[in-house]
């Protein structure tokens, strides 16, 4: 501090003295006019004024450059200390990132050595482990070995069995041997009884299925002896009525019938009148034949079955309306001719739908032309042909709507012929002719030989 004080103030002495000097060199210079360098003496004066200023500053800077050598190193090598510093402070730079790398390094290098020691002791105490185990293994193979001793001693016993065993397995070898060419002779004879079994499946198969069509032959038939004797004893009734009198009327015949749509509800008792009007005419002039007008009523069916009727009809459906007779009448009923309506009657109502599709089979016979003469065939043809109408009465078909075939007898004379020609054995169906209905049926005959149609009824 000291030092630059007297620097300093030794600056300021030395320029005055320099300057009082300078000065009073130009103003001798310039009173002489004094020239220099063929000057003017102003110029001249004014050089020697420039160099006396040059002189004051070179001697001031001599002064300070002698004096202080930090002047001197901060004049003369400033660029390459700023250029040393530059260089110092990148220097710096990177020994402060090093030092932070090293830094992290050291802190993970803790932590791996923190890890690792960690892990040491994990080891040590899985060596004390390994150890421990050790000395058991080491006293589990002692003990291993001993039982391999006996094992070895055990396999020697178990190789001599052995022997003895195979020994005794060939000779077993030679009887397999001999079992399974047994063995192959009893399947072959095995598949032979299987096949013979087969063949007799087959044929008791056959045999079932032969038994089954005869027992629905039988069922049919027996069906048919029940409807034939039922007729029987209807005929024998009506034979004893024919006997006691002049019966022209009997049970359960059809007086009236048709096929009924009521569209309007309210139309369903006019047409039921209508068909008891009808009933009532016919009545009328089978009791008393030759009536050709009828004015009063002969038959008698209670109104809670008309009104009973009418509501069923009412629906809008198709029904089939009959109205058959209650009992057996003779001509002349002394009952009507006293003018009282006492010719009982019966309504009945049935919807109109199919009862069998066209080509359905009915009823079925068998026939054989080489076994059998004309009349048994016509027979079993009639017989078929009456339990076809015995089903379809059953199924709700009226009697009186059923027809056989066209009606004409030579269309089923004409089949029988046709039957007579084949000497096989047939299958004779009955069937629809057309899609019945309740209101009538069509039956056809038609001979099947083997599941195929040969020939039929028109």
């Amino acid at each position: 501090m000291a030092t630059g004080l007297v620097l300093v103030a030794a600056i300021l002495v030395l320029g005055g003295v320099i300057a009082t000097v300078g000065d009073r060199l130009g103003t001798r210079v310039g009173k002489a006019r004094l020239s220099l360098f063929n000057l003017r003496p102003r110029q001249t004066a004014t050089l020697i004024t420039i160099l006396t200023g040059i002189v004051i500053s070179a001697s001031t800077f001599a002064l300070l450059f002698a004096v202080s050598d930090q002047l001197r190193t901060g004049v003369f090598e400033l660029e390459n200390i700023q250029k040393d510093l530059r260089d110092t402070r990148s220097e710096l730079t990177e020994a402060t990132d090093q030092k932070e790398q090293i830094e992290t390094r050291l802190r993970n290098a803790r932590r791996q050595q923190n890890s690792a020691q960690r892990q040491l002791e994990q080891i040590n105490r899985s060596l004390q482990d390994a150890v421990e185990q050790q000395a058991e293994t080491q006293t589990q193979l002692q003990t291993t070995e001993q039982r391999l001793n006996e094992s070895q001693t055990k396999f020697q016993q178990a190789q001599q069995l052995l022997e003895a065993v195979s020994q005794q397995a060939a000779v077993l070898r030679s009887e397999i041997g001999q079992l399974q060419s047994d063995r192959q002779e009893l399947i072959r004879q095995r598949d032979a009884v299987r096949a013979q079994i087969a063949q007799r499946d087959q044929e008791i198969a056959s045999r079932d299925r032969e038994i089954a069509n005869r027992e629905n032959q039988l069922e049919e038939l027996e069906s048919q002896i029940t409807f034939l004797s039922q007729q029987k004893d209807t005929l024998e009734r009506e034979f004893e009525d024919l006997r006691r009198g002049n019966v022209t009327l009997f049970r359960n015949q059809t007086l009236a019938w048709g096929v009924v749509r009521v569209e309007v509800p309210s139309a369903a008792p006019k047409a039921m009148v209508q068909l008891l009007q009808r009933a009532n005419q016919l009545v009328a002039q089978i009791i008393q034949p030759g009536t050709v007008k009828v004015e009063r009523q002969v038959i008698r069916i209670s109104e809670s079955q008309v009104d009973q009727l009418a509501n069923q009809i009412a629906d809008g459906a198709e029904y089939v309306v009959r109205v058959s007779s209650a009992g057996n009448y003779v001509v002349g009923e002394p009952c009507v001719l006293a003018g009282e309506a006492c010719i009982d009657v019966i309504a009945t109502a049935a919807p109109n739908q199919i009862v069998f599709r066209k080509g359905e089979v009915i009823a079925t016979t068998m026939v054989n032309a080489a076994e059998m003469n004309t009349p048994t065939i016509a027979e079993r043809i009639f017989l078929l042909l009456a339990a076809a109408q015995f089903r379809c009465r059953q199924a709700g078909i009226l009697d009186d709507t059923v027809q056989i075939v066209d009606n004409r007898r030579e269309t089923i004379t004409i089949f029988i012929e046709q039957i007579l020609q084949n000497l096989v054995p047939l299958e004779i169906q009955a069937i629809a002719a057309e899609d019945a209905y309740t209101a009538g049926a069509r039956i056809g005959l038609v001979a099947v030989y083997n599941g195929e149609p040969l020939f039929g009824t028109p």
